[in-house]
């Protein structure tokens, strides 16, 4: 019998002839070997993948539904789209708009395989890592994603774009990927392809772009939402800086020379943003609301909203939203008169109702018409509180007072402190309308502690302004959005509830994740909120006033901007409740002592929204708010009797 010594083994692991850890130290040729089956199976794999892959039809995009708004009973409010798109030739494009796009986004775009494996990397690493997945595309594969694939950042997505990417190389040209490519484009301002983006931008076709104004419009290719100029300062800086560069790199990219370079040296301002006609009225307004709710919770952008498809159902309530903008422009037709007083030009209004038991907003006023002016001035973020922020000072004064009492067992401090009489001071401040009590409270409480109430109740950080003296006398912005959500705080017992704006939304029939709402948040105590409602009514009197004939089977807490303010705005946050005719202590009679306030009437279901009306002077291209002296006439009080008119017909409306 023969044996086995000396015969070479197939696969010569653990290595014979070797001692210790080099046994299982696999050799050069093993290693090669093994590198070479990964390749092989890798090749493999990527063949039948490649096989299996179809480019997919092209003109699927074309065939996009419209996205239906709903309003809160499921009645259709507004169809947006389908897409707005219309496909030219590149004989149809002038040269800059090629030389742009390209330089701007894939200056290799002639010589290069259609595929961009350093951006493939980075883009799965960014996956993986949960960091940015955008960036790094070649033309094609944008192509590729734009016409074939949805805008999932996924795995399975990046595999198929790399692989159409390639069959689309190899079997289209180069002229057909770019044509493809500047037509499916998203430049912003609902515009799909260079066509739809030079109407809008510009008001003319494409054929008629200068190099000025195509480098702009392939600056938004980066990301309208950054780079339209039209949206905020911040994005006209962005734009601005990103057509230069454009036009440079050009110039180091051989498109052009440096003397045509020198003939663009003025931003070419686009033409105003302006929506279409079936947006007009207050429903360009409802939907941007919706839209900024859904890009928060979703991840969604503008982009893919606007490629149509989604079936989205909103909070808001048509019958209220019909009242609200018939009283804002019955008060407006009664009051405000810009032929015959200067003061009353440029008068804006802003209002918006939000209900307390789950944070819906039902409806709101943007301005006179979102077709005609586009700032939402139910979510600007410019127009001082005034006044109406007090009731943020008084929370934080009784809220301290309470967890001193609570450090004390609940039992009131041995001593009288300075947080006790600071809380009595103020209610007396806040029926009389007084002002240096709150000064004197910024200090003796803590900035900082009022500023946590107030964001905590509802209103949003970036929107308080610096901590200085005035800070309790309302020089913060909020929107009145967060204004009414943040009222709805003390007609709940303390509790805040998210303002939302949309309940639902599908896609092809199944729901679109990410819109579920945070749970209420016990900010405040039950008792501090009632007290804060209770001695809210004496304003909601004096603003209200016995001429305005509200109808006494309802009483109001509500929050109003004084004349004494000298602010650039007046506001009147009001809250309905039921069952009650005292509507408070009559202005200049003294406040109670906190301990003894009643609990303010207020809905037991929380369903009658709380509703914040603000009117203000604002001239488009002004840097800061116009005076409000005259707004109204003599009798206005700076303005200040205008948000409660309109919160009456509101409220009265049929």
């Amino acid at each position: 019998m023969k044996g086995t010594k000396g015969r070479r083994r197939f696969l010569d692991y653990p290595r014979q002839g070797r001692e210790g850890p080099r046994r299982w130290l696999p050799s050069w040729r093993q290693w090669l070997g093994a590198l070479s089956l990964c390749v092989l199976g890798l090749a493999g794999l990527f063949a039948v993948v490649y096989a299996k892959i179809d480019v997919p039809d092209e003109n699927e995009l074309a065939r996009q539904q419209a996205t239906v708004y709903h309003w809160s009973d499921g009645s259709d409010m507004v169809s947006v789209g389908a897409v707005n798109r219309q496909n030219i030739s590149l004989d149809e494009m002038p040269d800059s708009v090629e030389n742009a796009a390209i330089s701007a986004e894939n200056a290799d775009f002639y010589s290069d395989f259609g595929i961009s494996l350093q951006g493939i990397g980075r883009a799965v690493l960014s996956m993986v890592t949960g960091g940015d997945t955008q960036g790094g595309s070649t033309i094609t594969q944008q192509y590729v994603k734009n016409t074939y694939l949805s805008q999932d950042q996924t795995l399975t997505r990046k595999v198929k774009e790399f692989i159409i990417s390639l069959k689309v190389h190899n079997e289209k040209s180069k002229q057909d990927i770019l044509r493809g490519y500047l037509n499916t484009s998203w430049f912003g301002r609902d515009s799909y392809g260079i066509q739809a983006a030079a109407n809008a931008y510009y008001g003319i076709d494409a054929k008629d772009l200068n190099p000025s104004q195509s480098a702009l419009l392939a600056a938004t290719l980066k990301g309208s939402e950054q780079y339209d100029p039209g949206l905020s300062k911040a994005n006209h800086a962005r734009a601005e800086a990103r057509w230069k560069w454009i036009l440079d790199r050009q110039v180091a990219t051989g498109k052009m020379s440096r003397a045509e370079r020198a003939k663009y040296r003025t931003f070419p301002e686009p033409r105003k943003l302006s929506k279409p006609t079936s947006q007009a009225g207050q429903t360009g307004y409802l939907i941007n609301i919706a839209n900024k709710f859904i890009k928060a919770g979703t991840g969604l952008t503008d982009k893919d909203l606007a490629r149509g498809g989604y079936q989205i159902y909103t909070t808001f309530d048509k019958n209220r939203t019909q009242r609200l903008e018939k009283a804002v422009n019955k008060v407006r037709r009664d009051t405000i008169d810009p032929k015959h007083r200067r003061a009353d030009t440029h008068v804006q209004f802003g209002a918006a109702s939000v209900r307390p038991k789950d944070g819906a907003i039902l409806a709101l006023y943007g301005g006179v018409d979102a077709t005609k002016h586009f700032n939402n001035n139910a979510d600007t973020s410019a127009v001082p509180a005034g006044s109406a922020f007090k009731p943020f000072v008084l929370a934080a004064a009784l809220q301290q007072q309470a967890d001193d009492a609570s450090a004390f067992g609940g039992s009131p401090k041995p001593t009288v402190g300075r947080e006790q009489t600071t809380a009595e001071d103020l209610f007396a401040a806040l029926a009389k309308a007084q002002n240096p009590p709150f000064v004197a409270a910024g200090k003796s409480i803590g900035l900082e502690r009022i500023r946590d109430v107030a964001v905590d109740a509802g209103l949003r950080k970036e929107s308080m302004a610096q901590l200085e003296q005035t800070f309790p006398l309302g020089t913060s912005a909020p929107s009145a959005i967060r204004m009414a959500s943040a009222y709805t705080t003390f007609a709940n017992d303390g509790l805040h509830q998210e303002p939302y704006a949309v309940s639902k939304m599908t896609y092809d029939g199944k729901k679109v994740p990410g819109l579920s709402r945070p749970e209420a948040k016990q900010v405040l105590d039950a008792e501090v909120a009632q007290e804060v409602s209770g001695a809210l009514q004496g304003v909601a009197r004096r603003a209200l006033r016995p001429s305005d004939k509200l109808d006494l089977k309802q009483t109001v807490a509500a929050g109003a901007t004084e004349p004494g303010d000298r602010m650039k705005s007046a506001w009147f946050i009001g809250s309905p409740s039921a069952g009650q005719p005292d509507l408070g202590p009559a202005p200049g009679t003294d406040a109670r002592k906190w301990s003894d306030l009643g609990r303010a009437p207020r809905p037991a279901d929380g369903s009658e929204p709380t509703t914040a009306v603000t009117v203000f002077r604002n001239k488009a291209g002004a840097p800061a708010l116009l005076p409000m002296q005259g707004v109204g006439g003599d009798k206005s009080e700076l303005g200040t009797t205008i948000p409660p008119k309109i919160w009456r017909e509101y409220q009265q409306g049929s």
